[in-house]
């Protein structure tokens, strides 16, 4: 059976995450209910990169689809396209080998979280919004502190499917853009909210409310203490997933534009 492979994005707000759950809408089953459509066949196998938890999106996720079909990959997004909603898109659909795996094949993810500064009309959807006084200088220090092979234990839920709770960080960076508190980490892999308890627990720094001290004893010892402070999936995005041979860009911009409050503008 042919087996294709599908990069896709979407705005997660309306999901209940990727992974195909009953009574439930999910992104996978939006995109295994368009394929029933175009193949008129549910003798297909879909399977994701990694799942993203419910409200977040995604600018590139991938996929890999197994179906009997003699359509050509560019008739297989259009079609699909034209069965899937507005906030789900197939940007490329590629035939690749039986042996790529769009999960077990990927050599790394990165996330991207905004935060913005003030309240906002237009990309409230998209933003954590804290109306605090952050110090991203305290922030930025602190997030070094996840690089490396670390026991993300108190910055998950329990999970069947997850086998161990630790993580490689490669990188992890901060910065300001407008007003926006931007923050990338790129991983072997992430477990379940481990994302947004990591920006939670980072706000709360630069809220002066935690401490170095405290991120060190979350990564040696389990805690509940994290889950308190999990970021809301609405700033969360699925910036990347990369396989052999694929680098990353090292610019860090923002999936849109949020100018910062007049008060707010660095004086001349």
């Amino acid at each position: 059976m042919p087996r294709f492979k599908l990069t896709l994005e979407y705005e997660g707000t309306r999901y209940y995450g990727w992974q195909i759950q009953k009574n439930v809408r999910t992104v996978q089953g939006e995109i295994a209910n368009a394929a029933h459509k175009v193949f008129k066949t549910s003798e297909f196998e879909l399977m994701g990169s990694g799942r993203t938890d419910a409200g977040v999106h995604a600018l590139m996720q991938v996929a890999h689809l197994d179906v009997k079909t003699v359509l050509g990959p560019e008739i297989i997004r259009m079609k699909l396209n034209d069965e899937l909603p507005a906030d789900v898109n197939i940007l490329d659909v590629e035939k690749v080998d039986a042996e790529f795996h769009a999960r077990y094949h990927a050599d790394a993810r990165i996330y991207l979280y905004q935060i913005s500064r003030r309240r906002t009309a237009f990309g409230k959807r998209y933003v954590w919004w804290i109306k605090d006084q952050l110090d991203t200088k305290r922030m930025q220090e602190s997030l070094h502190l996840f690089v490396g092979m670390k026991n993300f234990f108190s910055f998950t839920e329990d999970d069947p499917e997850e086998k161990s709770t630790n993580v490689l960080i490669e990188s992890a960076e901060l910065k300001e853009d407008g007003g926006l508190i931007l923050i990338r980490i790129r991983g072997s892999h992430f477990i379940r909210k481990m994302v947004r308890r990591i920006v939670g627990v980072l706000v709360e720094v630069g809220r002066g409310n935690l401490t170095h001290d405290d991120i060190k004893r979350y990564l040696s010892t389990k805690s509940e203490e994290p889950a308190q402070y999990t970021a809301p999936p609405s700033g969360l995005f699925l910036e990347r997933v990369l396989y052999k041979g694929e680098s990353d860009s090292k610019d860090l911009h923002p999936m849109l534009s949020i100018s910062p409050l007049p008060h707010h503008k660095a004086k001349k």
